[in-house]
C-alpha cells in the first residue's frame, strides 16, 4: 500500500499546484483585459466620453418643454434650460472632413452651421459651428483634420475669440522653405499666430493632450488610416477651453464674446401651399463624383435631406440622415497658392468682396449676392434687389464652390 505520509504529501502539492495554476489564469485574464481596455497590443485608444461635468445641468433639460428660446446663430428655438447652457459659452468651430475613409463623419447633425469647401484634390472638408445644438447632449465629433486659411476667413464671424478646433493644418516650414513662397498665402497656422489666436481660442490638438482629443482607429467598424481617427466631444473642448484658457461666454478680461457679433435676420417657415419643391445638386469639382452633395427637398417637413456622393449623409452618432432649413451656395474664387508646397495642392478662396449666390429655402430659390467686407465682418446674403436674406429658423449649410461650378436645380 501507498505510503500515507507520500499519499498526504501529494494530495498538498497537488492543491497547491491547482491554487497557483488558478491564480495565474484570474490575473492573466484581468491583465488581458485591462490591457486590451486600454488598446494595448492594437493601434486603438479609447477615451471615455463623458465630459468635464460640464453639464449637471442637463438633468434640468426636458426635450418636450416649449422652445421658446431663440438661438442667436441660426434662429432656432430652444428651451430656456438649454438656453441656460449655451449662454455659459461660446461659439465653437470643428474642422471635420470629407474623405471617404472618413465617412459617416460624428456630429453634423447637431451644428448649427456647417461651411463646406474644397481642402485639395477635390475632397470637401467641413467646418461645423457648435453652439445651441450641443446643448441638451455631448457630442462626439469627427474625424477632426486641419485647419485651411479661409476657414479661418469664417469663424472670425463668431466673436473676437470663437474656438477653432483643428489637428495642424497648411503651413510654412521655414527649415525646408515648403509653404513659404508667395507670400505664404495658405500658412494657416501663421495666420493663426498673427491673429493673436495661438494657445488661447486656438484649439489645435497639437498643443492640447489626451483624453481632451483621442485616437480611435475602429470607430467605423473596420480600421483606417491614422490621419482619419481624431476625435473629440463638444463637453471637453469647451471644458478645456474654460478651465485652462479662461474662456466662457466671456473671455478672460471679462468681454462677452458676442460684444460685436452681428445676427443674421431670420424667419418662420413658409405655409405648406406657399412652398415649392426644388432640391439641387453641388458639384464642387468636375468629375469629382464622389463629392458631389444633393440636397433633396421635403416638404411636408421643409427640409433638405443630405446625400453625400450618391448616398445618404448619415451622422454616425445618431444614425440620423443629415438635414437642413437652409441651403446657400457661394460662388467665389478659386486660386493655387502656388505657395512651394508639394504637387501645388494648397487652394485660397476668395472670402472677401461680393460674388453671386443661391439661396434654397421653402423648396424654392433666390438668386443674390454675398458680401464680407474684411476677415472680421459677418457675411451677409443680399438678393437682387439688395435687401439681406431671412433664413428660415434651424441649421444653416453653405456650400462654396468654384466660380462657374456646376449646380442644378
Amino acid at each position: 500500500m501507498p505510503n500515507r505520509e507520500f499519499m498526504s504529501s501529494l494530495k498538498l502539492k497537488s492543491q497547491v499546484f491547482i491554487l497557483v495554476l488558478g491564480l495565474y489564469l484570474v490575473s492573466t485574464g484581468v491583465s488581458y483585459a485591462v490591457f486590451k481596455s486600454i488598446g494595448v497590443g492594437t493601434p486603438r485608444l479609447v477615451s471615455p466620453l463623458v465630459g468635464d461635468k460640464l453639464d449637471s445641468r442637463r438633468l434640468k433639460v426636458d426635450i418636450s418643454a416649449p422652445k421658446t428660446e431663440e438661438c442667436p446663430i441660426n434662429g432656432a428655438k430652444f428651451s430656456k434650460a438649454e438656453r441656460e447652457i449655451w449662454e455659459t459659452r461660446r461659439p465653437m468651430g470643428v474642422m471635420i472632413e470629407n474623405h471617404q475613409e472618413a465617412r459617416p463623419q460624428s456630429g453634423l447633425s447637431r451644428a448649427d452651421v456647417v461651411y463646406e469647401a474644397v481642402a485639395e484634390g477635390g475632397i470637401t472638408r467641413f467646418l461645423g459651428i457648435f453652439f445651441c445644438g450641443a446643448s441638451a447632449e455631448e457630442v462626439q465629433v469627427g474625424p477632426v483634420r486641419s485647419a485651411r486659411t479661409y476657414f479661418l476667413d469664417w469663424i472670425s464671424e463668431y466673436g473676437e475669440y470663437p474656438l477653432y478646433v483643428h489637428v495642424g493644418g497648411a503651413n510654412c516650414n521655414r527649415e525646408t522653405g515648403s509653404g513659404c513662397a508667395n507670400g505664404a498665402k495658405a500658412d494657416a497656422l501663421g495666420q493663426i499666430g498673427n491673429y493673436g489666436w495661438a494657445g488661447y481660442n486656438d484649439m489645435n490638438q497639437y498643443s492640447i493632450p489626451f483624453p481632451t482629443f483621442w485616437r480611435d482607429y475602429e470607430r467605423l467598424g473596420h480600421p483606417v488610416a491614422t490621419e482619419h481617427t481624431m476625435y473629440s466631444t463638444t463637453d471637453k473642448l469647451w471644458g478645456f477651453a474654460a478651465k485652462k484658457r479662461g474662456l466662457t461666454a466671456t473671455d478672460e478680461s471679462g468681454i462677452a464674446w458676442d460684444k460685436k457679433f452681428v445676427e443674421w435676420n431670420f424667419k418662420d417657415d413658409a405655409g405648406v401651399n406657399e412652398r415649392g419643391n426644388s432640391g439641387l445638386t453641388v458639384g464642387f469639382w468636375e468629375g469629382y463624383v464622389d463629392y458631389i452633395a444633393e440636397w433633396k427637398y421635403d416638404s411636408s417637413t421643409n427640409n433638405y435631406r443630405r446625400l453625400n456622393g450618391g448616398v445618404e449623409h448619415k451622422d454616425l452618432n445618431t444614425e440620423e440622415q443629415l438635414t437642413s432649413k437652409n441651403v446657400v451656395v457661394a460662388f467665389t474664387k478659386e486660386s493655387r497658392a502656388n505657395d512651394g508646397y508639394d504637387n501645388n495642392v494648397h487652394l485660397i478662396y476668395a472670402t472677401k468682396g461680393t460674388g453671386k449666390a443661391l439661396v434654397f429655402m421653402d423648396g424654392k430659390v433666390t438668386e443674390g449676392t454675398w458680401v464680407k467686407k474684411d476677415r472680421l465682418s459677418r457675411t451677409k446674403f443680399l438678393d437682387n434687389k439688395g435687401a439681406e436674406i431671412k433664413f428660415n429658423r434651424g441649421v444653416i449649410w453653405i456650400e462654396i464652390v468654384p466660380t462657374g461650378a456646376k449646380i442644378e436645380y
